[in-house]
């Protein structure tokens, strides 16, 4: 069952917290692991920069994908934040729970 994984990095421990919840509160994502500290080395802006920063990894539907991108990048305190993704392959379970924690409620 497809399932898709989206990996963003963020500056500090709150940030990265922060936006991870806002995420599930808004059933955006059924899981958002923090993979934890990384130091990442990259060019910006002529020079090549250094960053301790905060990796998470997003698990959400392929029916939620765009809306969680939109979401991540209003919502991310970086000018260009990394914003990588892919679809996995999840057993039968796992993918039907990922489906379910990421419908919206409907009102009747």
């Amino acid at each position: 069952m497809p399932v898709v994984l989206m990996m963003t990095t963020l500056p500090d421990a709150e940030s990265a917290q922060k936006l991870a919840q806002a995420a599930l509160d808004a059933r955006l994502a059924a899981c958002v692991t923090e993979l934890g500290a990384v130091r990442s080395r990259y060019r910006w802006q002529g020079g090549v920069e250094t960053a301790d920063e905060i990796q998470l990894l997003f698990k959400t539907s392929a029916a939620r994908v765009l809306e969680l991108e939109r979401f991540i990048l209003a919502n991310h305190p970086y000018e260009t934040p990394e914003l990588l993704s892919w679809q996995a392959s999840a057993s039968n379970a796992y993918g039907q729970w990922v489906e379910t924690e990421t419908q919206r409620t409907t009102h009747v």
